[in-house]
This record gives C-alpha cells, structure tokens and sequence, in this order.
C-alpha cells in the first residue's frame, strides 16, 4: 500500500513532538491541571486570532453549541433553525437544551445554509425560531451577513458554529467575527486540533461571557459553592491548552499548505467532477475537499483498492435520523441537502499531503471514473 492518510496526524507530531513534549511537561511541572495558566493564555491568543474580545475555552465543540445556547436561555417550547447537512452535534446541542430544531436546506457550491430556505422556518405553523445555527461546513465561512440580516427581522439571533473553520476568513475577517457568538472544536483531526477533546465560545458581550464562565464550572457565581444557574462540567484540561499553543506556532503555515493542497486539487479535477466552488472573498481553511460524484460506492471501493482513503460526510440528511424524525423540515424541503448525501466524497485533506502523493489521490480518482 502506498501510506497515503486521510489525516496524518502522525506527521504534525514528528514536526512537534519536541515543543509539545516540553509544554506538556510543564503542566506536569506546574500541576495544575484544571485551569492552568496556559487556559487563560490560550483563551487570549485565540480571541486575538477571531477579532473577537472573549474567548471562553470548554471541553468540545459539542460543549460550546451546549454552552451558547444555554448562556442564550434557549430551552423547552423553543425552535433554532440548523442545516440539514452537517454533523449531528449542531443539532444534538438544541435538543439538549430541550429546544426543538428546525431542518433547513443548503447552498450547493458552499454546503452552508442557504438563507432562502431559512427564511420558510418562519412560514411553519407553531412557535417562529428564537435563532439560527449557521455551521461553516468543510470550513467554508457561511454566508453570515445574509443571515444576521434575516435573523434580525424577526427578532432572533445567529450563532457560527465553526467546528470546522478555525482560521476561514471572509474579506479578510474571521468566520468567527460574525454572530452573537461563535463556537468551534479541536477535535484532532480538526484544522486546530488537540490531543484529545476541547472546544471554544467567542463573544464580544460582557455578560455573555460572564455567564459562559459560570456555565463552564456547574453555574457557579463568585462565591465558593454558589450557584447562579445550572451549568457544566464543561473546562478544557490545562495539558490540551499547553497542546494547542504549541500547534499554533505552526498554524498559519499549515493554512498555507492546506489552500496549496485545495488549489491542486481544484485544477486537477475541475474538469472530471464537481469541485468545491467558494464565494468571492472567502478564505476556507479545507477541513475538507469535497467533490462529487456519481456512483460513489462503487467509486470509493475502487480508490480503496489503490490505497486511496475517502470519507462521506455525511452520507443522511439529519432529519431521517430516528432520533430527529420528529423534528420540522422547513417548507420546500431540503432537496439539496437529499442530492449531496448520495453524491459528496471527501479526498485526503491534510498540511502534510505532499504533490506526490496528491498526484496519485487524482490519477487515481481519474482512473476510477473512467472506469465507471
């Protein structure tokens, strides 16, 4: 086999395993292992990299969907509309609080909400939606100054769940500038990764980000064993925050690599298949390259047996989930979100994809089809 990897963790941590070895063994030093100094650190540097003034650190990104719609008082008798093509946390989050989330359709070239099928949330029957999830899927920001425009006329809020897009810019500005707040992971296979689980809440509003904190230790208040609210145990542990200060010395390069790799790829398959098409000004930070593709099962079996790893994210619109079933679709339906289901095929995607091993990924791609 060729050792081609979908994600090559592996060659982040050779490149680092000096400065991240020496960081961990500082926490160890130190020994405080619950909100150490490097939280309070890395919630700085984070907040300067978004253009926002807070930065709340937390246990994962499902924890900080949780954690903002809690700070939002979001809750039972509630609706927050969320795409139907994403991964399941977005949706997850709203129904851990006990609201009811409302499926809306996506943009074909972006996979991001498309806010004319968010604004039919509005036309159901019951209770019109408090607010809007926007996911910048494959870290594509989303096309958030629409939707903050739309979320405005009707009294209600957005929220960027950035889970993916750590890094993406539009016009310049951060993908999580924009909205109320802003959330994003660092799962490890995630643009910005720890060791481990870990998440982030952005925010601009001082009580916003007073509450958050609270949220994050059980609802304490000031005083030792006082209670504000119900919250979490929601903290990001002081050795994955020692982590990702040390990936992020190495952060803007990896961006760097990441748009070579998406640009190579564009231009060797542009003309074979449906590439990713971002919007005028956008700065995608690849979490993925998407493409796709007709007779897609048939197709990852054939890269398969070239050593060529593939993902589908994600193979069912959330709403035929059992868990989901229940849960409003917006009127019109979701048409493009049931088509890129059957058809989107996700590449190897990584800083450490060198140009050969990529020209073997899209020979054999193109072998593949022709083969169809």
């Amino acid at each position: 086999m060729n050792g081609i990897a979908f994600v090559d963790l592996a060659a982040q941590r050779s490149l680092l395993r000096e400065p991240i070895d020496r960081a961990i063994s500082r926490v160890l030093a130190h020994g405080s292992y619950i909100m150490g100094p490097e939280i309070q650190k890395l919630e700085v540097e984070l907040a300067a990299r978004v253009q926002r003034r807070y930065c709340v650190t937390c246990a994962s990104g499902t924890d900080a969907l949780q954690m903002a719609l809690m700070a939002l008082g979001v809750g039972p008798g509630d609706r927050v509309v969320v795409p139907d093509f994403t991964f399941v946390a977005t949706a997850e989050a709203v129904r851990l609080v006990g609201a009811e989330p409302v499926f809306a359709d996506i943009d074909p070239g972006t996979y991001n909400l498309e806010p004319a099928s968010v604004a039919r949330a509005w036309d159901l029957s019951g209770p019109p939606p408090v607010g809007i999830v926007a996911v910048a899927l494959f870290g594509h920001p989303a096309r958030c100054a629409e939707l903050e425009r739309l979320a405005q006329r009707h009294d209600a809020w957005l929220l960027v769940d950035g889970a993916q897009a750590f890094g993406a810019r539009t016009d310049g500005v951060s993908a999580l500038a924009s909205g109320l707040m802003a959330t994003t992971s660092f799962y490890p296979s995630k643009p910005l990764g720890a060791y481990g689980d870990g998440g982030a809440i952005f925010c601009d509003d001082d009580g916003l980000n007073s509450v958050l904190r609270s949220i994050r230790v059980h609802g304490a208040g000031e005083e030792p064993f006082h209670y504000e609210r119900v919250g979490l145990t929601g903290r990001l542990d002081t050795i994955q925050a020692a982590i990702l200060l040390s990936k992020l010395t190495v952060f803007d390069d990896e961006l760097e690599k990441r748009r070579n790799v998406a640009t190579r790829y564009t231009e060797h398959l542009c003309g074979a298949l449906s590439t990713p098409t971002p919007e005028p000004g956008v700065e995608p930070v690849w979490a993925q390259y998407t493409v796709e593709v007709d007779g897609r099962e048939d197709l990852r079996v054939r890269l398969a047996d070239s050593g060529i790893p593939t993902s589908v994210f994600y193979p069912y619109p959330i709403h035929t989930n059992a868990a989901y079933s229940t849960s409003p679709v917006v009127p019109g339906g979701v048409m493009v979100t049931e088509r890129a289901t059957r058809r989107v095929l996700s590449l190897p995607m990584h800083p450490y994809l060198d140009e050969s091993a990529q020209d073997l990924v899209v020979s054999s791609l193109l072998t593949a089809l022709s083969q169809q």
